[in-house]
């Protein structure tokens, strides 16, 4: 799908009106919704977890694609920003019967729809969808094919500074599938533009991009060198349901080179933190005694996951095309 040269997020001034890609958009503006989203933190611990900001408004979850955690925690976010939430069962909707993306749409937002959070297998679906919404509607990306998962970046970002406080002096590894992860490729967008002072991707040559050095990072084809003096670790999982052929001869011997183990851990700083988006392969990419272990933030990203997305909601809500 083609997108267009200008902008798309943005209004005339500059503000958010769609949440598509982390690519794109200032560091003022990356830097708002992570200072947005720390003011939503402590809802979770108030006896009503619940603030005004989206009374009256209307969110749909459009999930055209699986995703448990994502879904949930969009749910979570909208219910406390008190708008009415509809998540549908696209499986069993319209659009398993042949209708198309577009309609479907249209259809929905004939239901005063006024954000539609979507998911889609397809890269650039939620662009498509953006630019046939009527204006007081907004769009966020949920994550589209290999292409973007803006607010799982964005949630990456909020965690590494919650535990880094600064970009500026830090280096990141993102280890594993990159080739199939638009986890990555958002996270590569946001710590550049955030002033990350190096970003490093490792994984085997079959599942790392010809073109990532293209976009300012270090490659390298050994877990040992690519980790080593990293503050961040952020693990990626084998996506083997976008693999077309043999890439990997199997998942012990990729566990072997590539999967983190407190012994090849003791490679990075003795203060970094380790990240996963999730679902976590344990045995695959990842040791269970690193997932369960002192310097793993996996599960406090799932929680910050839920104020930035709580935050990116009514940013964009607030803002008018």
């Amino acid at each position: 799908m083609l997108y267009k040269r200008n902008n798309p997020q943005l209004n005339k001034h500059g503000e958010l009106i769609h949440l598509l890609s982390t690519e794109g958009l200032s560091k003022d503006i990356l830097t708002h919704i992570l200072d947005t989203a720390q003011g939503f933190v402590s809802v979770n611990d108030r006896e009503v977890k619940k603030v005004p900001l989206l009374r009256g408004k209307s969110v749909f979850n459009l999930f055209f694609e699986n995703s448990t955690r994502t879904r949930t925690t969009f749910d979570i976010a909208a219910t406390r920003l008190s708008a009415d939430v509809y998540t549908l069962d696209i499986a069993r909707s319209s659009a398993s019967k042949g209708e198309s993306l577009l309609d479907t749409i249209a259809n929905l937002s004939a239901m005063a729809a006024d954000i539609f959070v979507v998911r889609h297998s397809e890269s650039g679906a939620p662009y498509l969808i953006a630019q046939h919404v009527a204006p007081h509607v907004h769009v966020v990306n949920a994550g589209d094919g290999r292409h973007a998962h803006p607010t799982q970046a964005l949630l990456d970002m909020y965690t590494i500074r919650h535990y880094k406080k600064d970009f500026a002096n830090l280096t990141v590894a993102i280890v594993g599938d990159v080739l199939h992860s638009r986890v990555a490729r958002s996270d590569i967008h946001a710590l550049t533009t955030l002033g990350c002072a190096e970003v490093r991707v490792v994984g085997p040559k079959t599942l790392v991009p010809a073109d990532m050095a293209q976009m300012g990072v270090r490659v390298f084809n050994k877990l040992e060198e690519g980790i080593q003096g990293c503050d961040v670790v952020i693990m990626l999982r084998l996506q083997n349901e976008r693999m077309s052929g043999a890439l990997l001869p199997s998942s012990q011997e990729y566990f072997e080179s590539f999967g983190l183990t407190p012994e090849k851990l003791q490679l990075a700083k003795p203060d970094a933190i380790v990240m996963h988006p999730g679902p976590i392969n344990r045995g695959v990419e990842i040791d269970s005694a690193v997932v369960d272990g002192q310097q793993s933030v996996i599960l406090p990203q799932v929680t910050f996951g839920i104020a930035v997305r709580m935050a990116v909601m009514s940013i964009v809500a607030g803002n008018e095309a």
